[in-house]
């Protein structure tokens, strides 16, 4: 069952993580507006609704995968607020610039051992889909060293979590004339 090997290949993000992350978030997460990118299980964005995020965008390349959360939010009584987008990541990017839809907070977490994450935060750091007080939070390998710029977005501070780290990015304040 091919289903089944996608979700076998899923690496979550681990409770323990996820715990650290809204911690970090308590105060930014009420009424925000999240972005879960390369969602998988759907967790991360699950746990912002539950945490009083005002909605959630899940982007999953994966139907199955996007299946199974679509389930999960109807158990939970999430429809109404989150939306489960069936699309690669940086195709959902550009398309979110194009329809002027934006993010006060950026969750993602893609494939450890891929340049993925830097290929993702150039572009979120090259297009307007991040409000301007929002938050990049990317989830990556600790071997992994992520630069302290990515065209307009600023390295705030990085959170390590044995071979997990959550490296949080900001735009860069543009100087008043």
């Amino acid at each position: 069952m091919k289903s089944g090997s996608r979700l076998k290949s899923l690496r979550p993000t681990t409770a323990k993580v996820r715990e650290a992350l809204f911690n970090i978030l308590r105060r930014k997460i009420e009424n925000a507006c999240f972005l879960d990118l390369y969602a998988g299980t759907g967790a991360v964005g699950i746990e912002a609704l539950k945490q009083g995020a005002s909605e959630v965008t899940f982007v999953e390349a994966s139907r199955s995968s996007a299946d199974e959360i679509s389930k999960a939010l109807s158990k939970f009584r999430f429809t109404v607020r989150a939306r489960v987008i069936t699309k690669k990541v940086l195709s959902f990017i550009e398309w979110a610039e194009t329809n002027r839809t934006t993010f006060d907070i950026i969750f993602l977490d893609p494939p450890y051992h891929t340049e993925e994450v830097l290929q993702v935060l150039s572009e979120i750091g090259r297009l307007n889909i991040l409000r301007d007080h929002g938050l990049v939070i990317a989830e990556h390998f600790v071997k992994k060293q992520l630069p302290l710029e990515v065209n307009n977005l600023q390295k705030v501070r990085d959170y390590n979590y044995g071979d997990t780290v959550l490296s949080f990015y900001g735009k860069i304040k543009k100087e008043r004339q």
